[in-house]
């Protein structure tokens, strides 16, 4: 802040400017509190979130604990056939495969009683139906899965009330051969797959060409 200031010097009177100083004054307004935690919208935000990756994540964890039933048939015939084929192989004799029209079953049959060594110890005895379902000796087709097609050695297979035939064998032998097997499969949602056997290696292999299997079942 500037002042004028008088002083007389030889008999004039000569004004100087006096220059003062104020210190400023500055003052910080610190809060009494500091803001801690969250507020309601964050938390909103956040649980938001965490609701749809657990809604995206439900089918598929649903998938993961349940095949869908064409899969599942699929997955255990091929084994029951795989394994019926190492049975034949390893004990050297027939071994069969027995499917049911009656309740939609098909199971390891036959196989012998033969000792066994090595690996074959740990395969449980065959004698008529063997294990349970899903034991990799057994198993049964879902109710949403019909077999539309099965041919055994050329042969169509057609369930008869009146002379009580329920029952079609496949048979694989010790030199790893098998009957030719030929199976269609449908499902209630319009899904189509097929079983076939290799006779020469006795090998299951699954196709889905819709127009390959739709000559299989005319």
């Amino acid at each position: 802040m500037h002042s004028l200031q008088s002083t007389v010097v030889g008999g004039w009177r000569v004004s100087a400017p006096r220059i003062t100083h104020h210190a400023s004054r500055i003052t910080h307004h610190i809060p009494k509190k500091l803001r801690t935690g969250f507020t309601l919208i964050e938390i909103m935000i956040v649980v938001a979130i965490m609701a749809t990756v657990m809604t995206m994540g439900v089918p598929i964890v649903y998938k993961a604990w349940h095949k869908a039933p064409m899969a599942k048939a699929l997955s255990e015939l091929v084994e029951v056939c795989s394994n019926a084929r190492a049975r034949a192989i390893m004990r050297g004799c027939m071994t069969e495969v027995v499917f049911r029209s009656d309740d939609g079953s098909f199971s390891v049959s036959g196989g012998g009683t033969a000792p066994a060594s090595g690996r074959e110890q740990l395969m449980p005895s065959a004698t008529g139906m063997s294990g349970s379902s899903g034991s990799g000796l057994s198993g049964r087709f879902p109710e949403n899965v019909a077999i539309a097609s099965l041919k055994i050695n050329g042969l169509r297979y057609v369930p008869r009330e009146d002379i009580d035939l329920h029952e079609a064998k496949v048979r694989f032998y010790p030199n790893g051969t098998c009957d030719e097997l030929r199976m269609v499969l449908l499902s209630d949602a319009g899904e189509v797959q097929g079983v076939f056997l290799e006779i020469t290696t006795g090998l299951a292999s699954v196709e889905s060409d819709r127009y390959k299997l739709q000559s299989e079942m005319r």
